[in-house]
């Protein structure tokens, strides 16, 4: 796999939803250079600068960020190659653009690479994406070739997805994988996802479904925060759910067409995804075996409707995204 050595790099944190002035990136490769939206005013020496500052000072995660951001993929397993394969129907990724939003360590990134894309990765958290630059490091003398049909890692930045740094129509492609539920407004977020896409691109969000009957991020008992998936909750009235998740939103049916339409986003397929059930496989194999035989049948009948998250697939139409009319977009 080739990448850029100096095409990542990490970027000071976005702590508000539309910081101004942008994050610092390593962005002397020249497809990251073009990205950039120019009313930033960013350029790559001083961004270079700025981000080993940022990396020297670095603070060490907070407790609560899991909870605040989920937990991101920490290794590539059968959910995540699973997933990947659903992302592959929907966009071509040989040679495409490919923003992962909310890119953690940068699995997804890598797994895009592998397939030919050319991948930008942003997150909010520094630490994150310090790790992602480490597992996207070129290989070391003999670490191996990389692919020959492999793409590369445009950047990785850090910003807020109500803010995204990057030029008007500039991407093939936008995925928010378990992303979604945790920024801070996510109809703003959909709003910039629709601005950074081409004409005709493509947004592939998987997210909560509100009828699975375990929620995945914990649970806030008073102050105490409690991890693990516990019944029910997502069933209960949102009031209470949102007493208990705080941190997560989880979505039904009817959310994304109330999301979707204002940003100028047309829903071409809407599906729901059961877990890949990988903990159970490592302990378990018969029985993950099972599991996954009955709950990919069940994705195909009207019992989907239960499945952990949703697989939403938007579409921006060939007219200026409606966040952007009236209004002015970036350069």
């Amino acid at each position: 796999m080739c990448i850029p050595r100096d095409a990542v790099g990490l970027g000071r944190r976005s702590s508000a939803p539309a910081r101004e002035g942008g994050s610092p990136i390593r962005a002397s490769d020249p497809t990251a250079s073009r990205l950039l939206a120019a009313d930033r005013g960013l350029d790559p020496a001083s961004a270079a600068a700025a981000t080993e500052d940022a990396e020297r000072r670095a603070e060490p995660a907070p407790e609560d960020e899991p909870a605040r951001l989920g937990n991101p993929s920490f290794v590539w397993r059968f959910g995540q190659e699973r997933r990947l394969a659903m992302i592959s129907r929907f966009v071509s990724l040989p040679g495409a653009l490919v923003l992962d939003l909310g890119c953690g360590v940068g699995e997804y990134v890598r797994g895009f690479v592998r397939e030919g894309a050319r991948a930008v990765g942003i997150d909010i958290a520094p630490g994150r994406l310090a790790e992602a630059r480490r597992r996207l490091s070129p290989p070391g003398p003999g670490e191996g070739a990389p692919a020959p049909h492999a793409g590369a890692v445009a950047g990785l930045l850090a910003a807020a997805g109500e803010s995204l740094p990057l030029r008007d129509g500039s991407l093939d492609a936008v995925v928010l994988n378990e992303v979604i539920e945790h920024v801070k407004d996510d109809a703003a977020t959909l709003g910039e996802v629709a601005r950074v896409l081409k004409p005709g691109g493509t947004c592939v969000i998987f997210a909560p479904n509100r009828l699975y009957p375990f929620e995945t991020h914990g649970v806030f008992l008073g102050r105490r925060y409690v991890f693990g998936n516990i019944p029910l909750v997502n069933w209960l009235p949102g009031i209470l759910r949102s007493r208990l998740v705080p941190h997560a939103r989880a979505y039904g049916h009817g959310d994304w067409q109330r999301l979707a339409r204002p940003a100028g986003l047309e829903i071409v397929h809407h599906g729901y995804v059961y877990p890949g059930f990988d903990n159970v496989a490592a302990r378990w194999p018969r029985a993950a075996r099972a599991l996954r035989a009955v709950c990919y049948r069940a994705e195909r009948t009207p019992a989907a409707r239960f499945g952990l998250s949703h697989l939403v697939i938007l579409r921006r139409g060939t007219g200026p995204p409606a966040a952007a009319q009236g209004a002015g977009g970036r350069p």
